[in-house]
């Protein structure tokens, strides 16, 4: 109440902020005049000049005024569009690393050329975040014409262009792309193996369009690089077999609200009985118990054409936050092969991590980050805590005039319907355009069955019905319409009212359920009412929806039981009302919960990937690896001499035997140590002596093979050293986050053991690299240089590239070299065979 008497009289901080940048647009617009007496000619002639006043010192704040006013001048004559003023406020915004959230229809794509064009003038790039590839090439050629006429260049990431067209695109002023291409690049650039095919630069200014649904609803889940893995799929098939004899509350219990599915004391037992197991638990038995747990999962918590569909024989993921299908995605750790076997497909064969990263850690790279999107400010705190990034309501250009209508609430799911279809044909009749909302692919095919049998015309955009996806949404607003669809997240086409329908009302949205979010809900509202134009929205909700069943139905049940609320009648109250919003609070608090345990864990493998991809990339773009080398047998010559001349001991007890076995093992050659032990009466002496010793061994190999063909040779041992330790400890990390929960029943944090733990195991993994490269180093003996070429050639592998709840898509990629089999012989040139030589 305080605090907002203080607000009406002083005004709320986004207000003052607004306040603030006033002078600044009003600068600009003082420009336009100057600006519109340049020749076309001249426009590009700005941007040289720009971009050396840069290089003198200028900043990029001190040329903003001049810079905004160019592009505005350039946007009117290469696309007759006019920035308008708060476009400009939230250019200002996006350039100081704010989120801009403007309303549908605001011209958003538009805005975002001004921090863009100013920014590049830095020449170190920027990259514009969309969340498809539609969207990433329609507005990369689409705006395309301003930074062309402004003398910049501009590149588009897609998923399907080739690696040349990839690093082409990297290299422009301006890049457009997905959130998952940009992430998964810098994966892919930290398992190259040459520098030429390195594809993105610094990571230096981000703008994230529609930057709720990127960085918090999309940040749920990891990226995901991974390969095959080559275990048997039939248990897939065996455990579905057995699920129909599991009963929910007798052998497990459901719990909705969070998502997961527990086994009971009863369903344990029966699971062991009819796999024919003693103990579940027992450390032999998890992989089943995985199997088990993840075919409940899918049987119990995922639902056929709400959560994936079965085209084609195949099962395809739908994005819960689109409505889109995910063709090629696949759900990690075996859920998906769970669901091909509940729904009777092939089952594909599961996956190994070689690469992951987050969102969160993957955007927190970037010098400066800033988004933009209609919805943002309910989740403000969340940009503020994990991104450091502020929310600035940016007004609209003219005064939003949308009604929005209080929910109708119905009992049953069959009285919101048809009291949904009855409003649907009269707006119909009426010739008000419809855009019905959906949260399901069933639930929108249902409604066009109703409405086909009624005679109503309509289109339907739902993932199966994709790929005229601009063209329904354009059309929508057009005099008679009727749309339905799924959610309407990340569509990126406005609907343009037709001739007339203004007067009828402008558009109507019905929403046919709330969402979890309250921020998909506001983007099917802000679907209309764009730019001024009229406009009203209403949802129909029951007290069956999931929504209302799981959070609080039974309470609302029974207000409307008192008010003798009859079949076909709705209800209207704040108290309904309110208690919708509080559990879609309760659901985004959940879900901020999830991406927050999620990145607590992730931030102990991002220091570890941090200190490999540094060292990784070292590798690749040094030219002399020498010194990297000798500073590795130096660490390890002293670190074992550690090891068996333990200090403060009497030398006639150092275990100089084991001495002698270890160098032999790392360096390649048994050292007269007696002499060396009688020079020397400490440690630091005995290493020193046996580092000499060892740098001078080194030098007369590299005299041997050549020094161009030993500098390509340490290159090739330590990438390929470094990807195969690094690939297994992932997965051995995989392995103590799946267990590390357990660890709560012995009264310890299980967060506090993995960074304990990770550290313990990362620590032994750079040891682990360190003695590898310099066994193979000293082993390795190579005659003739094509022995080298053989060594560096690279091979197809399928990869898979995955994200949104584990989804993945399968591509050829070009990996290390081939690998050798145990029985091979080994490449030292010993003549044995690799498991009885360097394997060991």
């Amino acid at each position: 109440m305080v605090f907002n008497i203080f607000t009406k009289i002083f005004g709320s901080n986004n207000d003052r902020i607004l306040k603030s940048l006033q002078p600044i647009v009003e600068e600009i617009n003082n420009l336009e005049q100057e600006m519109q007496q340049l020749s076309d000619e001249q426009i590009p002639q700005k941007t040289i000049e720009f971009k050396e006043r840069v290089k003198n010192g200028e900043t990029l704040d001190d040329i903003l005024p001049p810079a905004f006013a160019l592009v505005r001048e350039a946007s009117v004559r290469s696309l007759g569009m006019r920035h308008f003023d708060v476009q400009l406020i939230g250019g200002i915004a996006l350039h100081q690393g704010c989120i801009a959230e403007m309303k549908t229809g605001e011209g958003k794509t538009l805005m975002s050329t001004l921090p863009a064009y100013l920014n590049a003038l830095s020449g170190k790039g920027v990259h514009i975040v969309t969340v498809n590839d539609y969207l990433a090439k329609r507005d990369a050629e689409w705006m395309a014409k301003i930074y062309s006429f402004l003398g910049l260049s501009v590149g588009a990431i897609l998923h399907d262009i080739d690696d040349q067209e990839r690093k082409r695109s990297y290299s422009a002023d301006i890049t457009y792309g997905t959130n998952n291409e940009f992430g998964f690049d810098y994966l892919r650039d930290n398992m190259k193996f040459d520098k030429e095919s390195l594809a993105q630069k610094e990571l230096n200014f981000a703008i994230v369009d529609e930057v709720d649904s990127i960085l918090i609803d999309e940040a749920r889940t990891p990226l995901i690089i991974s390969g095959p893995a080559e275990k048997s799929t039939h248990f897939y098939t065996h455990v579905n077999t057995i699920l129909p004899a599991f009963k929910k509350g007798t052998d497990y219990t459901l719990d909705e609200e969070s998502k997961s599915v527990s086994l009971t004391e009863e369903g344990i037992a029966r699971g062991e009985s009819l796999l024919k197991v003693d103990n579940l638990y027992d450390p032999a038995n998890i992989e089943i118990l995985h199997h088990l747990n993840q075919a409940l999962k899918a049987h119990t918590i995922f639902k056929r054409d709400t959560d994936y569909i079965v085209k084609n024989n195949q099962v395809v993921i739908v994005d819960e936050f689109t409505g889109r299908l995910m063709t090629g995605r696949r759900y990690s750790e075996g859920l998906h092969q769970a669901l091909e076997a509940k729904e009777n497909v092939k089952i594909e064969n599961e996956n190994q991590t070689l690469a992951s990263i987050t969102f969160q850690n993957y955007f927190r790279m970037y010098n400066k980050l800033s988004g933009m999107t209609g919805t943002a400010e309910t989740e403000a705190p969340e940009f503020k805590k994990i991104y450091d990034l502020d929310v600035l309501v940016i007004p609209t250009h003219m005064n939003m005039i949308r009604e929005d209508f209080p929910d109708l609430i119905y009992k049953t799911k069959k009285e919101k319907y048809d009291a949904a279809i009855k409003e649907i044909i009269r707006l119909y009749k009426k010739g008000q355009p419809v855009l019905v909302g959906t949260i399901s692919i069933d639930v929108s095919e249902d409604m066009s069955k109703k409405l086909k049998k009624k005679g109503i015309k309509h289109t339907v955009l739902n993932a199966k019905h994709h790929k005229a996806e601009a063209e329904i949404v354009a059309n929508a607003g057009q005099k008679g319409a009727v749309t339905i669809s799924t959610n309407m997240a990340g569509r990126g086409t406005d609907i343009v009212l037709g001739e007339g329908v203004k007067e009828l009302g402008g558009l109507h949205i019905l929403g046919t359920s709330r969402h979890e979010s309250r921020r998909i809900d506001n983007q099917l509202r802000g679907r209309s009412g764009r730019q001024g134009d009229e406009g009203s929205s209403r949802f129909y909700l029951s007290l069956e929806d999931d929504l209302l069943r799981i959070f609080g139905g039974d309470r609302i049940h029974s207000v409307m039981d008192r008010l003798g609320i009859e079949e076909g009648e709705h209800i209207e109250h704040s108290f309904i009302s309110k208690a919708i919003e509080n559990a879609q609070s309760k659901v985004e608090g959940h879900n901020f919960e999830i991406r927050k345990h999620l990145l607590e864990y992730d931030d102990v493998m991002n220091q570890q990937r941090e200190v490999i991809y540094r060292q990784r990339r070292k590798a690749l773009l040094e030219t002399n690896l020498k010194p990297a080398v000798m500073e590795m047998i130096e660490d390890k010559t002293y670190d074992i001499v550690d090891e068996f001349a333990i200090e403060k001991t009497p030398v006639n007890q150092w275990d100089i035997q084991g001495l002698k076995t270890r160098i032999k093992k790392v360096f390649n050659f048994v050292p007269d140590l007696k002499a060396a032990v009688n020079k020397s009466n400490d440690q630091e002496e005995l290493s020193k002596i046996i580092f000499e010793h060892v740098k001078e061994l080194y030098n007369q190999r590299e005299t041997s093979i050549g020094h161009e063909i030993t500098r390509e040779i340490e290159r090739h041992i330590i990438l390929q050293t470094v990807d195969t330790r690094w690939k297994e400890h992932l997965l051995s990390m995989d392995h103590l986050k799946e267990g590390i929960g357990l660890r709560g029943y012995a009264q310890q944090d299980p967060l506090r053991i993995y960074k304990k733990e990770g550290f313990d195991m990362f620590h032994d993994l750079m040891e682990r690299i360190k003695e590898e490269v310099l066994e193979i180093l000293f082993k390795i003996q190579i005659s003739t240089s094509s022995q080298v070429d053989e060594m560096k050639k690279k091979e197809q592998e399928e990869l898979t590239f995955s994200h949104s709840d584990g989804s993945s898509i399968k591509q050829p990629v070009k990996r290390s070299s081939k690998k050798i089999k145990r029985n091979d012989p080994c490449p030292c040139g010993s003549g044995k065979k690799y498991k009885k030589c360097c394997m060991v």
